[in-house]
């Protein structure tokens, strides 16, 4: 084992992340099984899932030879580049005033950016530069077609994510998740949605908004509530060839773990649009009810408790099945109604 290895191992093992308890893996399922765990919703490690696949063959051969099988595939659409200064230490976060992030984005061409890349490994004090979130069916179409995703259906696309040791602040996606590694290791550390509260998310203004908090390095006296995140958490680490499950809102914190990385994802899920979008709702509920007097907001609350949150055969159970209408299971006249009422309240 070679020195920066062994150091590695150290860094890892010292990490406030390492007692965490692992996220539960298992074989590569059957796309059936596979459509039961997402509507469980609960995040899963699937081991081997990607063994077939071309990229992955390159990506455990070497940098060299991944890089060279993405550029023979490479179409010469433009791809989007992130780079962080060497002193953010491949953090992909929030600056001091959180105004603005620790890395810059560009579009670069391919073939240049994964040499830069590919340059760059095993270097001191040098930028961290990644690919990141490239549409593969508009860019290199052909992956597509030679590294499959039985799992999914096929209209939904995968997404390159290639690079140096970057470390992706924690956040959270809107969509389901499969995250598939083919070369380096990555790991993810994964806190349930209910942690808002512990993971001093920064401001929504910026997105994606992102936790202020390292949780590799912790400060504890600026961030008490970590503690309780912490002790929500699961991690696991991915070899290549491994996939991750992560269910929407799930904050997760992504590690790579060597000088390079790879890494294929999909998203899928977040189909609500308008006034169904439930991120459009809550911008909405921010507008409408967070400035009113703490009665009314109390309120609000105890009708969100009740009608939206609550069990409706019991919030409703006195009301006929017939009249309870919003209350209740909606007809789709009734959902088709209500849909009009606010997208006419919206406009005004």
């Amino acid at each position: 084992m070679t020195e920066p290895a062994r150091l590695d191992r150290v860094v890892v093992a010292c990490s406030p992340l390492a007692p965490l308890p692992r996220i539960a893996a298992r074989a590569a399922p059957a796309p059936a099984d596979f459509a039961a765990l997402v509507t469980a919703g609960i995040p899963v490690v699937i081991k081997g899932l990607i063994d077939d696949w071309v990229a992955l063959a390159a990506g455990r051969h070497s940098p060299g030879r991944l890089n060279a099988y993405l550029a023979g595939l490479d179409r010469g659409t433009p791809v989007p580049v992130m780079e962080a200064p060497a002193r953010a230490r491949g953090r992909f976060a929030y600056r001091a005033d959180m105004r603005e992030f620790t890395f810059t984005k560009r579009h670069a061409p391919l073939r240049s950016t994964l040499a830069r890349i590919e340059g760059l490994i095993g270097q001191d004090n040098v930028p961290t530069i990644a690919i990141q979130m490239l549409t593969l069916a508009d860019a290199l179409p052909d992956f597509v077609r030679q590294n499959p995703m039985p799992l999914l259906p096929a209209d939904v696309g995968p997404k390159l994510w290639l690079g140096g040791a970057v470390k992706t602040q924690t956040h959270n996606d809107r969509d389901h998740g499969l995250a598939c590694v083919i070369a380096g290791r990555r790991r993810f550390t994964l806190f349930p949605p209910d942690q808002v509260a512990n993971l001093y998310i920064g401001p929504l203004d910026n997105p994606p908004p992102l936790s202020l908090v390292d949780p590799e390095d912790p400060d504890f006296g600026r961030f008490p509530r970590f503690r309780d995140a912490l002790a929500a958490a699961r991690v696991a680490t991915l070899d290549p060839g491994d996939a991750i499950f992560i269910p929407r809102y799930w904050w997760h914190h992504v590690a790579s773990l060597d000088p390079y990385n790879a890494m294929v994802n999909y998203w899928w899920g977040d189909a609500a649009t308008g006034v169904e979008s439930p991120n459009t709702i809550f911008l909405a509920a921010l507008l409408a009810l967070k400035q009113l007097p703490p009665g009314e907001r109390a309120y609000w609350r105890a009708m969100f408790d009740t009608h939206v949150f609550g069990d409706p055969d019991v919030s409703a159970a006195h009301i006929p099945a017939a009249l309870r209408g919003a209350l209740g299971p909606m007809r789709p006249d009734e959902h088709a109604a209500l849909r009009r009422q606010l997208t006419a309240a919206f406009r005004a």
